[in-house]
């Protein structure tokens, strides 16, 4: 299944379809600037810089729905990233990642991998959970910067849970699979 007939809207405010990627490895990112994973905006950055040559796409898309971690207007979600990261890769307008107000886009990367590859400890779900801040359901996103890895056909590869850091090897190895493909 093909993410490619979804149509989102840049944090610019244009409407564009994801088509506008297609042939690209794709690395879909639920954002947010007051969270304590904000600091992969860094590595995502830098994954970024390192990997668009060879037709990486990083495509974030800022989230409110976890404690109101992003609560700025888009200008002030772009003027942060790029003040605060050098943020470079295409940012999106604010989307809701889970619930009755899911984005389409988040419907189909769910749907297509309902289960995140997670760390070993599972240290961001035994914290959330300790909070009682994980989600109703196993397959709703479990925090801001969880990563879909999308490949050159659309086809959703894999999924990562949120403390899955940009610089992991896992996620490197996986989109370096998909890159090579």
């Amino acid at each position: 299944m093909s993410i490619y007939g979804t149509e989102v809207k840049k944090i610019t405010g244009e409407i564009v379809s994801l088509e506008d990627y297609a042939g690209k490895v794709l690395l879909i990112v639920n954002v947010a600037s007051k969270c304590g994973l904000t600091p992969q905006y860094e590595g995502l950055e830098a994954l970024y810089k390192e990997k668009a040559a060879s037709g990486l796409e990083i495509l974030g898309f800022p989230c409110n729905q976890f404690l109101g971690q992003e609560p700025g207007s888009e200008e002030e979600i772009q003027q942060f990233c790029s003040v605060t990261y050098n943020v470079t890769f295409p940012l999106f307008g604010k989307i809701e990642v889970n619930g009755a107000g899911r984005h389409p886009l988040y419907q189909q990367l769910i749907a297509a991998q309902p289960e995140a590859v997670k760390t070993a400890d599972e240290g961001l779900k035994t914290k959330l959970g300790a909070k009682d801040l994980l989600p109703e359901n196993d397959t709703d996103i479990m925090w801001n910067f969880e990563k879909f890895l999308i490949g050159k056909n659309g086809e959703v590869l894999a999924r990562f849970a949120p403390d899955i850091a940009p610089d992991s090897d896992v996620l490197q190895d996986a989109i370096a699979k998909a890159l090579a493909a």
